[in-house]
């Protein structure tokens, strides 16, 4: 763990049940780096953004391209909807952890009222062999109430099926900041300049952070490129063993 650095809570100390505790021990110390420090490969964009994420590298539209990425990077999971994992993770099944997205949106409707309708569930994950889900909440959103619904549901099924969950918290209005006992992951974002990404990864990690999740800014590079990065965020994150 880096100088100073705010102490993770450890795996046994977090109440899981057996399977989360099982699947969580699986993605953090038999995938990656091993060390209990984890950074997850997201590929939701296409249904969120639309085409233009892939523009600056066309051949990122292709999720064979990036599934061959999160396994040559090391990654510790990519994150996926359920189309993609149904026609494509079968080839790389057991070579990188499913984290399997259960919903999404697109920006057809009004953003100040977003909110992430399911397309998936708990049930289809785990058919899927997925190591753990995901779930985007907006948080303040105009439409809270049904979004707490929909993924009360979720963490219920997680737990009833012994699934690690995954919430992208996406605050909207009055912001409570607050992690407790729940590890926390930086996401990254939009792409931004190498050291300026790397540098926000080691305050996360410096925070007590779990890891990263870094999309647009690893395969919107080229496939070479894309690897330097991550060899340098593996540098980085191996500074911090739990």
């Amino acid at each position: 763990m880096g100088n100073g650095a705010v102490p993770r809570t450890p795996i046994g100390e977090l109440g899981l049940n057996t399977g989360k505790k099982a699947r969580l021990n699986r993605i953090l110390y038999q995938f990656g780096l091993k060390n209990g420090s984890a950074m997850f490969l997201p590929y939701d964009q296409g249904l969120e953004h639309g085409p233009r994420d892939f523009f600056d590298n066309p051949i990122s539209g292709d999720p064979k391209y990036i599934l061959r990425l999160a396994v040559e990077g090391g990654f510790n999971g990519v994150a996926i909807q359920v189309g993609n994992a149904e026609k494509f993770f079968w080839d790389y099944a057991g070579e990188v952890p499913l984290v399997l997205k259960l919903n999404g949106r697109t920006e057809i409707p009004p953003a100040s009222a977003p909110r992430s309708p399911l397309n998936a569930n708990v049930e289809e994950a785990v058919r899927l062999a997925a190591d753990a889900v995901g779930y985007t909440l907006y948080v303040g959103s105009e439409q809270q109430e049904t979004d707490f619904e929909a993924f009360a549901q979720v963490r219920r099924d997680a737990h009833r099926f012994g699934l690690p969950l995954i919430v992208w918290s996406y605050p909207r209005g009055s912001v409570v900041h607050s992690a407790s006992r729940t590890p926390v992951l930086l996401s990254g974002g939009e792409k931004g300049g190498d050291e300026e990404v790397l540098d926000k990864a080691r305050m996360a990690m410096e925070a007590g952070a779990l890891g990263v999740i870094f999309g647009r800014n690893v395969w919107q590079r080229q496939y070479d490129e894309s690897l330097r990065f991550v060899s340098r965020l593996r540098e980085l994150l191996s500074k911090y063993p739990s």
